[in-house]
């Protein structure tokens, strides 16, 4: 689609503030972190959250995993996770599509999100080929060139099957190759640490209409074309958990990302392997446990399910921009992770 050429003008005011994401080095959040620790309600759940993640990263033993949902990348938060990986504090990253390629990667071709203004018709928005994510803006045109890219990276593969892993692998070595526009993207950093990075539901994202384009034309022509296996997802992950021992979670959200890692302790368990439950886990989410749904079920149900310890858990039920930088700059400025062993879990796979 070709968006009207009409409204130029009025797309380009729409689109003119752009989402300024913060760093974990940029402020020093102990202050704030300590001060939580002496109240009540969910700042003190925050801080006691900071405090475990903090245990985790300190643990010599312990492999850190994030998990994110939700659209915090597009919010203001993408660069605090990538510094995570880059600053060795976190191990393995499971995502949504979306946080993976409209976002992260989205961003790393040159393209920015946009502080939305308030009062506009969404029809007019549509018209004006520009997306919304609540009070943020996505040029639908630059997301389709997201879609091309995607479709472009299939188009020169080999065509077989491929992980999620595997193919973000191979998205993060194309733009360590000289095609990144923006430099430091989390995918881009996330090749270069050795950082694997999972999507189960990787096609629910702009990569999904790039595959498909890939595989229809293929089929036309009568070509083989690439697929992504979810099943070797969920085997990549759990041969990481099985050599990892004992694991953190920090989880942004819920969804598909938050039980995808926490369910490699029963798979593991499946294959015969004497697995430990995630020993720390803080989750943050707005969700509603009333309503038994997955994404808000809490850490100490995920404990009856043999996943998660409850020694070391916290739910944080707030949104997550406003508690996610805190928390890591806390832990950034703590400084545990200069003496903290990256594991680049990446290298289970280069042989295979």
């Amino acid at each position: 689609m070709n968006a009207p050429s009409k409204n130029t003008n009025k797309k380009a005011e729409l689109l003119s503030k752009t989402v300024e994401h913060v760093a974990i080095d940029q402020y020093d959040a102990r202050p704030v972190i300590d001060a939580m620790r002496k109240m009540s309600f969910t700042s003190r759940d925050t801080a006691r959250a900071a405090d475990i993640w903090s245990m985790s990263l300190e643990d010599k033993d312990c492999s850190t995993w994030l998990t994110l949902a939700g659209s915090t990348s597009a919010a203001g938060c993408m660069h605090i996770y990538r510094d995570m990986v880059k600053y060795g504090m976190i191990d393995v990253i499971v995502a949504t599509g979306a946080s993976i390629v409209d976002m992260d990667f989205f961003e790393a071709l040159g393209f920015r999100h946009y502080q939305a203004q308030g009062g506009v018709d969404d029809r007019d928005l549509r018209d004006l080929y520009i997306d919304r994510i609540y009070d943020t803006y996505i040029d639908e045109e630059e997301l389709q060139n997201c879609d091309g890219t995607i479709y472009d990276l299939c188009n020169a593969l080999e065509p077989r099957p491929y992980s999620s892993r595997e193919f973000i692998h191979e998205m993060g070595k194309w733009l360590a190759a000289g095609n990144a526009k923006k430099p430091g993207s989390l995918v881009q950093t996330a090749y270069e640490e050795g950082v694997p990075i999972f999507c189960p539901a990787f096609t629910d994202s702009s990569a999904g209409f790039g595959l498909v384009k890939h595989q229809v034309e293929r089929m036309k022509e009568g070509k083989p074309y690439l697929t992504i296996d979810s099943v070797a997802d969920f085997r990549e992950l759990t041969d990481i958990k099985i050599k990892a021992g004992t694991t953190g979670l920090f989880m942004v959200g819920g969804g598909v990302p938050k039980n995808f890692a926490q369910d490699t302790v029963v798979c593991a368990e499946i294959l015969g392997h004497e697995a430990e439950m995630h020993k720390y886990a803080v989750q943050i989410t707005v969700a509603d446990v009333r309503d038994g749904a997955c994404s808000s079920s809490t850490l100490k149900e995920a404990c009856s399910w043999g996943k998660v310890d409850v020694t070391w858990e916290q739910m944080v039920f707030a949104e997550a921009t406003t508690v996610v930088p805190l928390i890591a700059s806390n832990a950034w400025h703590q400084g545990s992770w200069k003496t903290r062993e990256k594991r680049r879990w990446a290298k289970l796979f280069e042989a295979k």
